[in-house]
């Protein structure tokens, strides 16, 4: 078999040698044009006049388009229809595109780009959580989750029995290493090709053909890799494509559009950042009682992904937590900012991260070990979560009772805090906390947990496939070869993925929510097993076929695959087919916070140490011990990279990458000068990584499971730890209540703060 192997991913060499090819580094006529956006330098206002002619004169500048250039629909919104290609009127946040550019060079149109003379009547911005809730600005009324009677429960609890705090969480830029891009080809019938860096072809195809005023099958998308995408191509890559193709069209001329990267974070959006409030009650033991949580997120100007968003971290509030009485509230605020869009969890770790917070700080205040509580509190099979969903396949406890003993965790926390108790006045501080993860897989929009396949079979036993998944570095192309190998009985060198592409597999989903194994490679499956039960009917009907080694036997018969394959060809058997796959059981009523909107759990946990220097702030992450939940792995190789991956970015998101907007609104961390992603030197210095043993419960694609986002939240144990760490500064027992990202200043203000001085 193929799948549970360690096999490289497809494109290693290639990525390492750098010859793996982009929509950048694509071949292109030596007429294509290339563009750039003009920006709003205003927050909010009213554009009172527009002056392109530097622009029109500027060199090789070939035409200048405004919204009102536009052949059809001047719409790149993902869901509302509120997000304009060009502005019309009103610029909604420093950085929106107002006017597009097209020039001989992508120097040239940047340069040009620059020249416009805009005019704003500046109007009063809305930038901050308290900006918008002053002005009551939001998307819709706070959505609330309710379970059992929490405001009851917490009303029988006194002071000494409860938590409650308030804190702030930050956002993400997604950096990815690929910036945004896209190349538009016009067809000498009309049609349009066009390559993008993006994680949904299908929607490029859908707001392309909607520009244009075309229907769907005019537009043919295109995607072979990626250079990351962590979310942020989902929808941010329509403008670039949109464009493209509406100057394709209007010059006949292959066009072509990458963001610079101060250009790409100062357009695009982030993950969206949080204030949360949290009141919880709990007993002796630590077990919590009641909860009512306010999530309020910051979702900038456009709806864009912000309501799927805000619910998955409604739906992670619990993490692996039994919480027999909760009320969650969300308040989805709108401002002017970037549009705040996926990435990598999709609102789950903002979930995550407060309740890990109410458990840490019910631990500080019972001045007892944090993974005491948290053990009291673990899900137990049959408990239900604050959306009523029934827990049928926990294994949190098992998988931190084996991460505790394989990291050593209990005596490395007993001489923690020794060190801080016979050490009170050393600048150096350690800290260390196991935390855990429970990540839904599926989409929670319903209809979106769907995928297509289409499978070839040649007359020399080669195989061709394609699927809707896109490969954005995470490995799904060698793992969806793999199912194929697996499923035909063949070595993997016979197959081969081809690149994603909407005129072989239409109507797809984004490859997000950690499903893009799940869905694709069920799809492919199914078309495998179609075309098996094909040939198995053409060589020995009614009998028992099987296909392994390379071989088909039947009746004490062996022969090649490609021999068998031939003779079918030869028979005139259809050596094509689709294949298609729905994920079974999920229901959900968002409105009403009922239902199963998950198919299954990914389970993990993590133990990470650091130490702070408290002169400094400064910190670094000694060592991490994972223990993770892939089910029976697909490819273990590529899941341990996946979590490495995942911790490293998720440590980042709480610790260094800070996001700063000024008075303004202008976003003055807008480059790498500035926006501080880990570097190899931030990694651990001890980094243990390791698969739980464990089979999925539900039907998956070979029993796997997802891989993608769950490990993101392992990064919490670094937060937590900091925090620990603090704890051993504390001269009135007060507790840390760090924000995040705990920056060195932010651990240094903290730090301050616990000595009882002030700031």
């Amino acid at each position: 078999m193929s799948v549970a192997k360690p096999t490289p991913h497809d494109a290693a060499l290639m990525h390492v040698t750098g010859k793996a090819r982009y929509v950048d580094d694509t071949p292109m006529p030596a007429n294509t044009l290339h563009l750039a956006f003009g920006l709003s330098h205003v927050a909010h206002g009213t554009i009172t006049s527009i002056n392109l002619d530097a622009v029109k004169a500027a060199d090789g500048v070939v035409k200048v388009l405004l919204a009102g250039d536009l052949p059809a629909e001047n719409d790149v919104s993902p869901s509302a229809h509120d997000e304009p290609l060009l502005a019309t009127g009103t610029v909604h946040y420093i950085g929106q595109p107002i006017f597009c550019v097209i020039a001989t060079s992508h120097l040239a149109a940047r340069k040009a780009a620059r020249l416009g003379q805009i005019e704003i009547a500046e109007k009063a911005a809305i930038l901050t959580i308290d900006d918008a809730l002053a002005a009551d600005s939001k998307f819709e009324k706070p959505l609330t989750f309710l379970k059992g009677e929490p405001e009851d429960i917490l009303a029988q609890y006194g002071e000494d029995q409860t938590v409650t705090g308030v804190f702030e969480l930050g956002g993400q830029e997604h950096f990815y290493l690929e910036g945004q891009a896209a190349l538009a080809q016009p067809q000498d019938n009309g049609d349009m090709v066009v390559q993008s860096s993006t994680q949904h072809p299908s929607e490029i195809q859908h707001k392309v053909a909607a520009a244009l005023g075309k229907p769907f099958h005019a537009v043919r998308v295109e995607i072979r890799r990626m250079g990351g995408g962590f979310g942020g191509k989902e929808s941010q890559g329509n403008a670039l494509a949109v464009a493209c193709a509406v100057a394709a069209q209007l010059t006949g001329c292959t066009c072509k559009m990458r963001y610079d990267r101060d250009d790409d974070m100062i357009i695009t959006g982030k993950r969206h950042d949080f204030r949360l409030k949290y009141t919880a009650a709990f007993d002796a033991s630590g077990k919590i009682q009641a909860l009512v949580m306010h999530q309020y997120a910051r979702c900038g100007w456009a709806l864009d992904l912000s309501i799927p968003v805000a619910d998955r971290a409604m739906l992670h509030t619990d993490n692996a937590y039994n919480l027999p009485h909760a009320r969650i509230i969300s308040h989805r605020l709108k401002t002017n900012t970037q549009s705040a869009t996926a990435y990598r969890g999709f609102g789950g770790p903002q979930g995550m991260v407060p309740i890990e917070r109410v458990v840490d700080h019910i631990a500080h205040k019972l001045g007892c070990d944090p993974l005491d509580v948290r053990r009291v509190n673990f899900y137990k099979n049959g408990q239900t979560t604050p959306y009523h969903m029934t827990i049928e396949d926990s294994v949190i406890t098992p998988l931190v009772a084996e991460l505790r003993k394989t990291s050593d965790y209990d005596a490395r926390y007993a001489a923690i805090q020794k060190y801080h108790a016979d050490n009170p006045d050393n600048t150096l501080k350690r800290g260390i906390a196991l935390t855990p993860v429970k990540f839904g897989i599926s989409f929670t929009l319903t209809h979106l947990n769907q995928a297509g396949a289409l499978v070839h079979i040649y007359s020399d036993g080669s195989v061709q496939l394609n699927h809707g998944g896109t490969e954005m570095g995470q490995g799904l192309f060698t793992k969806v070869a793999q199912v194929a190998a697996t499923t035909l009985g063949i070595s993997l060198d016979q197959v081969k993925i081809t690149a994603t592409d909407t005129g072989k597999v239409p109507n797809t989903s984004a490859t997000a929510a950690s499903s893009g194994a799940d869905l694709n490679g069920m799809a492919v499956k199914c078309a495998c097993e179609t075309l098996k039960k094909r040939i198995a009917d053409f060589l020995a009907p009614d009998q028992d076929v099987q296909f392994a080694h390379n071989q088909v036997s039947f009746g004490g018969t062996s022969i090649p695959f490609k021999d068998a394959v031939s003779q079918a060809y030869q028979n005139r058997i259809s050596l094509s087919s689709t294949g298609f796959y729905a994920t079974p059981k999920i229901k959900w009523d968002r409105m009403a916070g009922r239902g199963r909107p998950f198919f299954y759990f990914a389970y993990g946990a993590a133990v990470t140490e650091v130490v702070i220097d408290t002169l400094s702030g400064e910190y670094r992450i000694l060592r991490t011990d994972l223990l993770h939940d892939a089910g029976k792995s697909l490819n273990p190789a590529l899941d341990i990279g996946q979590i490495e991956g995942a911790y490293v970015q998720g440590a980042g998101w709480l610790t260094t990458e800070e996001l700063v907007w000024d008075d303004k609104g202008s976003l003055r961390t807008h480059a790498p000068s500035t926006y501080k992603i880990p570097a190899c030197s931030d990694r651990p210095q001890v980094f243990n990584v390791a698969l739980f043993e464990n089979e999925n419960v539900e039907d998956t694609i070979y029993k796997s499971k997802a891989v993608g986002e769950p490990p993101f939240m392992l990064g919490i144990s670094a937060w937590v730890a900091l925090s620990h760490a603090i704890s051993g500064c504390s001269a009135t027992g007060e507790y840390p209540a760090i924000n995040a990202p705990a920056t060195p200043e932010e651990v240094l203000k903290t730090i301050t703060r616990m000595k009882g001085e002030s700031w």
